[in-house]
């Protein structure tokens, strides 16, 4: 019963101890190849522009534009999709995923209110101010940091840990609102 136990706690602990090397990969990944290009001009004229025009949104005109979004992922028609996929920083950030060799999988950036601004590829909602990649970095405020936990992604069939992030106006320091990127954990180790 004790070599039993004894085995399990080793094994919780070995499992922590790759999560922990995973997390310190996954921000350095960050630090030394998404830093210099998240606050690219364009990348943060868009989120300005979208804090801008969605300024008078209430919490229930939010909240239809991601059921709106939800109910587009399978529909024929797709404007509120298609405004975020089909832009200038939409396009920049599949570019960079393109050329990370298969780290990167997902890119995408938030408003200050945690609506999608553009993003890399399809996300299965529109408003991620319920989560902690939008609450745990633009809601803590500039220098915010969140790293998700290593989780299987569907629609990559990849295991992914998503790394969040405040972004912030360079010319006030204040948070203008937060990007994502979804690295490949295999590709870290």
């Amino acid at each position: 019963m004790k070599s039993a136990v004894l085995v399990l706690l080793l094994s919780c602990f070995a499992q922590s101890a790759h999560a922990i090397e995973i997390r310190g990969a996954a921000r350095t990944y960050l630090e030394t190849q998404v830093r210099s290009w998240a606050s690219d001009p364009m990348l943060i004229a868009a989120i300005q522009a979208q804090n801008t025009a969605h300024a008078a949104l209430t919490e229930g005109q939010i909240l239809s534009l991601d059921s709106a979004w939800r109910a587009e992922i399978s529909a024929a028609s797709r404007p509120t999709i298609e405004a975020v996929l089909d832009n200038p920083a939409a396009e920049q950030l599949r570019a960079h995923v393109a050329a990370s060799d298969g780290t990167l999988i997902e890119a995408f950036i938030m408003d200050n209110r945690g609506l999608n601004v553009a993003t890399a590829a399809l996300t299965s909602d529109y408003w991620q101010g319920d989560e902690d990649k939008f609450s745990a970095t633009y809601g803590v405020g500039p220098g915010a940091l969140h790293i998700g936990d290593v989780e299987f992604d569907e629609s990559s069939q990849l295991y992914e840990v998503q790394v969040s992030f405040t972004l912030v106006d360079p010319a006030s320091g204040a948070a203008i609102g937060a990007m994502t990127v979804g690295l490949n954990a295999e590709a870290l180790e």
